[in-house]
């Protein structure tokens, strides 16, 4: 299902959550579950009932993925500036390995609700799943990021915070090009594995990886 770029995200389901007495909610999503190499990122965003989107800023956050990273880099410095609260949460490759991506996702997701200084009352998460292990009333909403305003405002600050990551990462394996990418599993990328093998931030629990180390070995 598409939906069209030019419709903007109001507060509505948000406002529902207000309603029935929650004061903050927090949005939250996710970054980098699919990529070959570096680590997933959460965010989560919260905003209380007094919160307004203003005309010409905040009215313009959207699912990142419909966004250039020219808007997300704007949007990005907005939603920090005027949410209630803002955090993100990092898991690294190793522990995706360790625990599968699923989990560390809920890892990320957990990581970036505690570290609130202000916590949110009730939590939207984008998905199918809830968070698991987390005590908090939630509700997980299928395409959240392109219904609900402050998850797609957390898919933001996700993608953009991952980006930098994965850019400091380049700096470390530039034979990678990891800035252009950022890990996925790229014609570039797969090139690069061909001829350089994985390297120790590469997920080796991914099957492309997999392969390539028991070609290395």
């Amino acid at each position: 299902m598409r939906y069209n770029i030019n419709i903007m995200l109001n507060l509505e389901t948000e406002s529902k959550y207000f309603a029935l007495g929650y004061p903050l909610v927090g949005g939250v999503d996710e970054a980098g579950r699919g990529p070959l190499a570096g680590p997933v990122v959460a965010a989560c965003v919260v905003i209380g009932s007094d919160f307004k989107i203003g005309p010409g800023d905040l009215e313009l956050v959207a699912d990142s993925k419909k966004l250039s990273a020219k808007k997300r880099e704007k949007l990005f410095a907005l939603i920090r500036e005027k949410a209630v609260a803002v955090e993100i949460g990092v898991v690294d490759n190793l522990t995706i390995d360790k625990i599968n991506i699923l989990q560390a996702t809920f890892l990320a997701m957990r990581r970036a609700i505690k570290k609130l200084k202000i916590q949110p009352d009730y939590i939207l998460v984008d998905g199918a799943l809830k968070i698991s292990k987390l005590e908090k009333a939630q509700t997980a909403i299928v395409q959240g990021d392109a219904k609900v305003w402050s998850i797609a405002a957390a898919s933001i600050i996700a993608k953009v915070s991952r980006d930098w990551l994965m850019s400091e990462i380049d700096k470390q394996y530039p034979q990678y090009e990891f800035a252009k990418h950022k890990g996925y599993g790229t014609k570039l990328h797969l090139e690069k594995l061909k001829e350089y093998g994985p390297c120790p931030l590469h997920r080796f629990s991914f099957r492309p990886i997999k392969e390539k180390e028991k070609i290395i070995k």
